[in-house]
């Protein structure tokens, strides 16, 4: 059988895209690349000359100079060749890593099979239980211009849309980020260091995950592993692990054997 890949528009695999974000049906924490100018590529895979799914590189951004494949598709009828089609992506691509998020279930697989030296950057986690927190004497509002300042003081995150006001004093901020597939939202925060270990963190990010569902959105949330804080922050506001962000170096081509037309 003739395996291929090649290098083709993204127009071309937007239907595919459609099929991949389906059976994903999670937050996709790279869906955004595509939509930025120069910092993906996209392959159109190919069986006996068939269109059968597509792979994509990241070559922009944190990826220049090393690209990266990220998504991989191929139709559910065609998935007895999937590592076939790989070879053939890795071959045509030329990539020299993979990163992918473990809930994929078709480029997680290939990341073990072709990867090496196995990194895990982030703990992905989706909204497993609505919390009852109590914030006695704590406001959650949305940011004015008149709390910049305070929000300078505290070394808060001057991008975030929401406030956590306190005695009258801005003590945390947060918000919720939109650049990933819709409707999910990615939930943000921190809070000013003199109020850490209060529970503030917890209680705005259940409120933020309320706001999140009242806009016809769906709260997920990501942080460092090594963050531990934050992870028992966002546990705490009913928030659960669902998946980690991997990242590998491909095998060099000694150890890679591809036919194309095997």
């Amino acid at each position: 059988m003739r395996f291929d890949a090649q290098l083709t528009s993204l127009e071309q695999i937007l239907p595919w895209r459609d099929l991949y974000r389906h059976e994903m049906n999670c937050q996709i924490i790279h869906d955004s690349l595509h939509e930025r100018e120069g910092w993906t590529q996209s392959y159109s895979l190919t069986l006996e000359g068939a269109a059968v799914g597509y792979g994509a590189i990241a070559i922009g951004g944190p990826w220049k100079g090393k690209p990266t494949a990220f998504e991989f598709y191929v139709l559910p009828q065609f998935r007895n060749r999937t590592l076939d089609l790989f070879e053939a992506f890795l071959k045509r691509s030329e990539a020299v890593s993979i990163e992918t998020q473990s809930n994929d279930p078709l480029l997680t697989p290939m990341l073990h099979v072709f990867g090496r030296g196995l990194n895990v950057e982030s703990i992905l986690f989706a909204d497993g239980m609505t919390t009852n927190l109590q914030g006695d004497g704590i406001t959650v509002r949305r940011s004015t211009p008149g709390d910049a300042a305070a929000i300078s003081q505290n070394d808060l995150d001057d991008d975030g849309k929401w406030v956590v006001e306190l005695d009258g004093n801005v003590v945390a901020t947060g918000g919720i980020l939109f650049h990933y597939n819709r409707p999910y939202g990615d939930i943000f925060m921190k809070v000013a260091e003199s109020h850490r270990r209060r529970g503030i963190g917890s209680f705005l990010v259940q409120e933020l995950k309320r706001i999140a569902y009242e806009t016809g959105n769906i709260p997920a949330a990501r942080c460092n592993r090594d963050n531990v804080a934050s992870r028992k922050t966002l546990q705490k506001a009913g928030f659960v692990p669902c998946g980690n962000m991997l990242e590998a170096n491909i095998a060099g081509p000694s150890n890679i054997i591809v036919d194309l037309h095997a």
